[in-house]
């Protein structure tokens, strides 16, 4: 069972601030001038710098936030319920970092690197600040590795690259904390580490997320994050900082990082929360004037390093939450422009129960095929351009107007392709069994089989390139393209093997 943060707060932080020499000026004289939920003013701290760890009494942990001419504004990242003004502040002369390093794989921690799992302390011997400049741009390279997710929708139409920052918005319950722990299961064996950070969110709902992380056998590759909406706003605001500085160890080393942040709405509206207490001037929707800049240091810090600087790259997936499928309201507006796309998942799409409910219309990645495997290119482009003509056709189709035969075949090649693009959770599919069910589409083999059948024939298209086209399966994930040759050989089996089962006319 995860504990909450609050319960070994103390413990932790104490032992990390004994580590460094408390220098108590005698000339300073740091007091407590107000508090307020989570907050507080407090006086003396003419000296203090941003982000700076402050002791308060009964092991109560501070950080400076705001400094002002006179008095500093301190967000709490334990509870202060048993602070009074009045009451004294230590200043540490060390600003907020959090252990890193290969320990923390296969573990549960808070923002503060305490460990929320009963599995012992954390034992690594480096730290990172949580605040760290992004990478300049002359140490980065161009995003042309593929992350696969497992899911025909994204890999085929929206392909993610490592490095890219790529948006999953939605409204509630619409499948996108399904969309990104998907992705984290299919990074299985292939030399991901993955950080899942959640932000405000109910314990019952993460404790689900690590269960299967866990049970699927990928929580030894993963480090999880947590910030639950009963932690304090302070704890929830340093978060996805914490969980991108573990990431940037990683990528240091070379290796590559998927980090989710889970979600960055919950997190703007902790810092809003922080803001107004502190006094700091509102702006749209009550939210700071700072907001956009809060989330695009964070989300600038995802990247993919040159070899010079050791070829790793750390890949984010932020969600954010929208209300009434309004993709126009402030933060999902900011996010958007941040990152290099989006993935919008529709509630109109996901009440009639397409899943997963993305609108392939709306969502984008700009970095689009660069980041795709070669075999994925020639097929995707016809196919993602005759889908989106289908959605117009159906919809014109409904006013029950007399179409020709050519017309009929389009709608029902497009059904075939929506009825391939829907996948439940958990059901991955890897990216050379996806490129065999695209070209069966591409090449019209599905258009005449029912509906409620195409599951099971891509069920057949499976088996058979497991067992007749292993060594193409191998070129597809080696980079090379589909000739010819092996699309007729590919084809002609599809083919023969739908007739036999009786999907298809042996005509």
């Amino acid at each position: 069972m995860v504990k909450t943060a609050s319960h070994t707060a103390k413990k932790v932080i104490q032992k990390t601030i004994q580590k460094t020499s408390l220098k108590m000026n005698v000339n300073e004289i740091n007091t407590i001038i107000s508090l307020s939920a989570g907050t507080a003013e407090v006086a003396g701290l003419s000296k203090a710098q941003m982000n700076e760890l402050l002791l308060f009494p009964k092991g109560v942990i501070g950080l400076v936030h705001t400094l002002n001419r006179d008095t500093a504004g301190v967000i709490f990242l334990t509870n202060a319920d048993s602070l009074k003004a009045g009451d004294r502040a230590v200043r540490t002369h060390r600003v907020l970092d959090i252990p890193v390093g290969k320990e923390l794989l296969g573990r549960v921690i808070n923002p503060l690197g305490q460990p929320l799992d009963k599995k012992g302390q954390i034992t690594s011997k480096e730290t990172l600040p949580l605040e760290r400049e992004a990478p300049p741009i002359m140490a980065r390279a161009p995003v042309d590795t593929p992350l696969q997710t497992g899911i025909k929708a994204i890999d085929s139409f929206i392909p993610i690259g490592r490095g890219q920052r790529e948006l999953i918005l939605g409204d509630r319950q619409t499948g996108k904390t399904a969309i990104a722990v998907d992705t984290i299961l299919n990074q299985k064996d292939t030399g991901v580490i993955c950080i899942y950070c959640a932000i405000g969110q109910r314990m019952a709902d993460t404790a689900k997320v690590i269960n299967t992380l866990d049970k699927e056998g990928v929580l030894k590759n993963c480090v999880v994050v947590i910030a639950t909406g009963e932690d304090e706003a302070g704890l929830q605001y340093i978060a996805p900082y914490a969980a991108t500085s573990i990431g940037e160890y990683f990528m240091a080393q070379g290796k590559d990082v998927l980090v989710v942040y889970d979600d960055l709405t919950a997190h703007a509206r902790a810092y809003r929360q922080m803001s107004l207490l502190l006094r700091i001037p509102p702006g749209r929707e009550a939210f700071p004037g700072d907001i956009f800049y809060l989330h695009s240091r964070l989300l600038e810090r995802a990247t993919r390093m040159n070899d010079k600087n050791g070829g790793g790259s750390l890949t984010a997936l932020p969600i954010v939450a929208t209300e009434a499928d309004n993709i126009s309201a402030y933060i999902p507006t900011n996010v958007i422009s941040i990152t290099d796309g989006q993935i919008y998942l529709s509630n109109t799409l996901y009440q009639k129960g397409h899943m997963p409910a993305i609108d392939t219309g709306r969502s984008v990645s700009r970095v689009g095929g660069s980041a795709q495997l070669p075999a994925y290119r020639s097929l995707i482009g016809p196919l993602k351009l005759f889908y989106s003509q289908f959605e117009e056709l159906e919809s014109f189709s409904k006013f029950g107007v007399q179409m020709d035969t050519d017309t009929l075949a389009r709608l029902k090649r497009g059904i075939a392709i929506r009825s391939i693009l829907q996948q439940r959770q958990y059901q991955l599919m890897p990216a050379a069994i996806q490129i065999a069910v695209f070209l069966a589409a591409n090449e019209g083999l599905m258009d005449e089989i029912p509906e409620d059948k195409i599951a099971y024939a891509q069920e057949i298209i499976t088996d058979i390139m497991q067992n007749d086209f292993a060594h193409v399966i191998l070129e597809i994930n080696n980079r090379k393209k589909l000739t010819d040759l092996m699309r007729e050989k590919m084809l002609i089996s599809f083919r023969k093997a739908f007739q036999k089962k009786g999907l298809i006319s042996s005509l």
